[in-house]
């Protein structure tokens, strides 16, 4: 698999890729995962066998800018998923969004790319950047199967839209909460509830949009005792969704 990347976390990128094309699972073994620097190529080493070459057979290219490839089928498995009991308090996500949308990213600098977020109760943890938001969100996937890390206590946040890519991904890493800044797809808001996925689009300031799974949000907070987000805090040349 060839991919358009801006070179960071490569171990994170092959890890998150193979597991949100579900030909890797959590709790399966990965004896190593080598990264040759000259060649730039990644080579993940587990001892069972794969099925890879059919999936590779399965091919659908995705929405959104660095187009990704998604191998085989994009629902698998994804009726099995319970996603686990949580909370969002509104407290938390106007904390998450001022923390993420002022720390010093390229996301903020250039424009021209994505960034994932993810964070527990208020704090953000991992932030991964790429040119593509299906990169950004297959290095977190590597760093939680990295980490012991409980993935039912954690919210993730993206810069971009809220398409059914990006919902199948979070259901997949076992995620039950997906903030972004930006819009959202209808198929993308039907895959979330149908998956039980609680959906937050257009968190900008003291406003968001509850798409699905509202029952898990806690209005602890008063929005009128929320800044509104200033212009300093939006990615230079951002005119509307991503």
């Amino acid at each position: 698999v060839t991919m358009m990347t801006i070179g960071d976390h490569p171990d994170y990128l092959a890890l998150g890729y193979l597991l949100n094309q579900n030909m890797l699972k959590r709790g399966d073994l990965v004896e190593a995962v080598d990264y040759d620097e000259e060649l730039e190529v990644v080579v993940v080493r587990t001892p069972e066998r794969t099925d890879f070459e059919q999936k590779l057979k399965k091919k659908t290219l995705t929405s959104g800018c660095a187009q990704g490839t998604a191998f085989g089928d994009l629902m698998e498995a994804i009726d099995e998923i319970e996603l686990p009991e949580a909370e969002l308090r509104t407290s938390w996500l106007y904390a998450l969004t001022r923390k993420i949308n002022t720390t010093p990213s390229l996301y903020l600098e250039a424009g021209a790319i994505h960034g994932c977020v993810l964070c527990e109760r208020d704090k953000p943890l991992v932030y991964m950047e790429d040119v593509g938001r299906h990169n950004a969100v297959d290095k977190v996937a590597g760093w939680l199967f990295r980490h012991d890390v409980d993935p039912g206590r954690m919210i993730f946040y993206t810069t971009g839209r809220l398409t059914s890519e990006m919902v199948i991904k979070t259901v997949r890493m076992g995620i039950p909460i997906l903030v972004s800044r930006s819009g959202f797809t209808e198929w993308g808001v039907e895959l979330a509830r149908k998956a039980g996925l609680t959906l937050i689009g257009r968190a900008r300031g003291k406003r968001f949009i509850a798409l699905s799974g509202e029952d898990r949000i806690v209005f602890d907070q008063d929005p009128e005792t929320v800044e509104e987000e200033g212009g300093k805090h939006r990615r230079k040349g951002a005119g509307g969704d991503d």
